[in-house]
């Protein structure tokens, strides 16, 4: 829409005002940012050279955050594509404490809304490298809290289940969504994800011809690396139907299928009489709510047989319990409508009272930080081929979403942690007295 002379100049007017309120608001800011508004006015805020620029298309974003200021909806205007980010996002998220600690009084309220009330204001931004941005419908989950089965299914569904090719773009050749396992800072992300694999099977001590269930099995990474190199029977179990389906593909590929299966299994619906000498679950336990940690671990304990081995690898707060912020409620919008943390001493303190005995625990914070930073990294090198599997606005918002963990990770406000445990008895647990095996 072309506009006259009189509405350029009432735009580069009112653009104005809003500079004149976002200096206001930002007098006390400690970092960087620069801010361009929709006609090519340039506002630097904070201290030093911006670390990044807020690209804002319309003028109805800004009439909405006067209006109600949420810092959700700013992440929603960046995965419709009303906001963009120039320069560097990392930088940019380690100031959302500063950014969500600003307050508009009311006068800056009323300014900043009057100020963008102008023609031609409220229809979505024209981008320059790509067609409007639209929502795509399983953007945000729409699930009502807890914890039941089919609530489960439906918040696997809404993560896992949005493209194998999309998550094969920037994941490992192994497909393995967790936490790597690197020698040294410059490994690569494919050899990392095959240490953490080995790492895991060392840890369990699994012999050939033993039983391991996996819980969680992902893509079945773990299940075929197990049979391959350790001669195993492995039974992996998920929620996810895509990567059920994913995972029988690659058993049958890999010619396993006497030694690996893999079902669409609730761990509540484990049956009785099932045994296993090992039983893993990684990056699963998340999933399965504060409230239900204690059945959670007791369905582990029904079938792992006696003097064999669980190892428990999975995120932790630095917090206890999970309490409602911004960070979890994005989480549980956009992201896992399922997911709760709690600190990794309640998480060991549920297991010892559910039967087990902690045997070794290890922290992995940094590993997963390093991993976050790859996967982002990847991600970003295939924007093109992502938004062919899944909307611009879904990979807007996992690189929001994995870029923000890989910050939460480096500064300590969540961690990871591997806990192998075994039952609880009288006498000892049939572990070597030290750790050097795991390394030999």
């Amino acid at each position: 829409m072309q506009m006259n002379s009189a509405e350029l100049q009432r735009v580069h007017l009112d653009a104005t005002r809003v500079r004149r309120v976002a200096e206001r608001v930002f007098r006390g800011y400690t970092g960087s940012l620069r801010i361009r508004l929709w006609d090519g006015t340039a506002i630097s805020l904070g201290r030093d050279r911006p670390v990044a620029t807020l690209v804002v298309h319309t003028a109805k974003l800004l009439r909405e955050l006067a209006w109600r200021p949420d810092p959700l909806r700013l992440a929603e205007a960046y995965f419709a594509g009303e906001v963009d980010v120039e320069g560097d996002l990392y930088a940019l998220l380690a100031q959302r404490a500063h950014l969500q600690s600003l307050t508009l009084s009311m006068r800056d309220r009323l300014a900043l809304f009057s100020a963008a009330l102008f023609p031609g204001s409220t229809s979505l931004p024209v981008r320059h490298d790509s067609a409007p941005v639209r929502w795509s419908k399983p953007l945000r989950a729409r699930l009502s809290r807890g914890h039941s089965k089919a609530h489960n299914r439906s918040a696997i569904a809404f993560h896992y289940d949005v493209s194998n090719e999309f998550y094969r773009l920037w994941l490992d050749a192994q497909m393995v969504y967790s936490c790597a396992y690197f020698n040294h800072p410059g490994e690569g992300l494919d050899q990392a994800q095959r240490n953490k694999l080995d790492h895991i099977c060392r840890k369990l001590r699994l012999k050939a011809g033993e039983q391991l269930l996996d819980i969680g099995c992902g893509w079945g990474a773990l299940i075929c690396w197990a049979a391959q190199h350790y001669g195993v029977r492995a039974h992996g179990i998920t929620l996810s139907c895509q990567q059920h389906e994913y995972a029988q593909s690659k058993i049958r590929d890999l010619g396993l299928e006497k030694e690996v299966t893999v079902e669409l299994r609730d761990y509540r619906d484990l049956p009785d009489g099932a045994t296993f000498d090992k039983v893993s679950s990684i990056g699963m336990f998340e999933h399965v709510g504060l409230k239900n940690l204690p059945a959670y671990f007791r369905a582990v304990r029904r079938v792992l047989r006696p003097g064999g081995l669980f190892l428990n690898h999975g995120i932790t707060n630095d917090e206890e319990g999970w309490h409602k912020s911004v960070g979890t409620e994005f989480m549980r919008r956009y992201v896992f409508p399922d997911g709760e943390l709690d600190s990794v001493s309640n998480v060991q303190r549920v297991m010892e009272r559910t039967g087990f005995e902690i045997c070794d625990v290890e922290a992995l914070r940094p590993h997963y930080a390093l991993t976050l930073r790859h996967w982002v990294s990847r991600l970003e090198a295939q924007r093109k081929e992502a938004i062919a599997h899944v909307s611009e606005a879904a990979y807007r918002v996992w690189r929001m979403y994995m870029t923000g963990c890989a910050l939460q990770f480096e500064i300590g406000a969540i961690g990871v942690y591997q806990i192998l445990a075994a039952h609880r008895r009288e006498g000892l647990v049939g572990l070597p007295l030290t750790r050097r095996d795991i390394y030999q």
